[in-house]
């Protein structure tokens, strides 16, 4: 039989090891981030490819036409959107269009939260290539409250194609009068966050 403070030595090592074990698989678990699926990696290679074409390869007929801008129907959308539009606004300093996607609408805020979530991580885990050229997005999640009528996570292109210098991907969180929507939309745009 082992001297009691041997022991007792031996216990304490035994538990720090083992609570180094379970630490190291709920930290694992804790950042662990959902993969996209092909459908959804195909879907979104498509439409962030048809940008160089300003989405006239994926546009269809009008919908509604504004003072602003005109909407039109497209022929591609990701998987689990409600709707998909492409937007051409009149514009003299910026004439490139902005595709747009309803992925929630309803009353929920903790469904729309999570849609919310879920497709900014999809988008942030996005990985392709576009005319041989690699191509993903990056950028910080603004976490959703209730309180927030209005919630906004933009996601840079990251690229060496020159096309894409300007180009984001944004997932929006917005409570109207009926309910809950979130919005993914792909359009080129002035990063607030730097100077060009």
């Amino acid at each position: 039989m082992l001297p009691k403070p041997i022991h007792t030595m031996r216990k304490t090592i035994i538990l720090c090891q083992y609570f180094i074990f379970c630490a190291s698989i709920c930290n694992a678990q804790l950042h662990k981030s959902p993969a996209p699926s092909p459908a959804f990696s195909d879907a979104l290679n498509k439409i962030v490819a048809s940008f160089r074409s300003n989405y006239y390869s994926i546009q269809g007929n009008i919908i509604n036409a504004q003072e602003d801008a005109d909407v039109y129907e497209t022929n591609a959308t990701l998987p689990g959107a409600v709707h998909s539009f492409v937007y051409r606004f009149h514009s003299a300093e910026d004439t490139t269009a902005s595709w747009q996607a309803v992925m929630y609408s309803g009353e929920s805020f903790k469904e729309a939260s999570k849609v919310y979530k879920n497709i900014f991580k999809l988008v942030n885990n996005s990985h392709f290539a576009i005319d041989n050229k690699g191509i993903n997005f990056t950028g910080e999640m603004e976490e959703p409250t209730e309180e927030l009528r209005f919630t906004a996570s933009p996601l840079k292109a990251i690229s060496t194609n020159p096309a894409y210098s300007r180009f984001f991907a944004e997932v929006e969180m917005i409570n109207s009068f009926s309910g809950w929507e979130v919005h993914l939309n792909l359009h080129n745009k002035k990063d607030d966050r730097h100077k060009y």
